[in-house]
Order: structure tokens, then sequence, then C-alpha cells
């Protein structure tokens, strides 16, 4: 029965490291999007709660320039 619990917690802590990713790219996606349509850094930051250096991250590796 222990066995059977502990797998399938690990089942379903896999599927919720998957979730985590996916959501990490969707938010990713629009991060670019917002930066492309003309959203300063700024003020991604502050809606998406994460550092400015980890906003020019994500950009940088999807080409996008940083603010001037």
């Amino acid at each position: 029965m222990a066995q059977a619990t502990a797998a399938a917690s690990a089942q379903r802590a896999a599927e919720d490291r998957e979730k985590v990713t996916e959501a990490r790219d969707q938010l990713a996606t629009a991060i670019v999007d917002a930066a492309r349509d003309g959203m300063r850094q700024v003020d991604i930051v502050r809606v998406t709660g994460y550092t400015r250096e980890r906003v020019r991250q994500i950009l940088r590796a999807h080409g996008v320039a940083p603010d001037s």
C-alpha cells in the first residue's frame, strides 16, 4: 500500500513540475510579446514580479534588445 501511495505521489509531482514548466514558458512568451508591443521592462517587472535582470534574461534569450 505504501509503495503504491509513494508511486502515485511521485507521478503527481512529475505532472506538477511539467505544469510549472509550461506556465513559465507561457509567461516568458507573454513577456516577450509585451516587450515587442512596446511595454517598458520596468512595467513588465512590476506586473510579473520578476526581477529586472530576469526579465532581461528572458528577453535576451528571445532576441529582444534591452531598453535603452
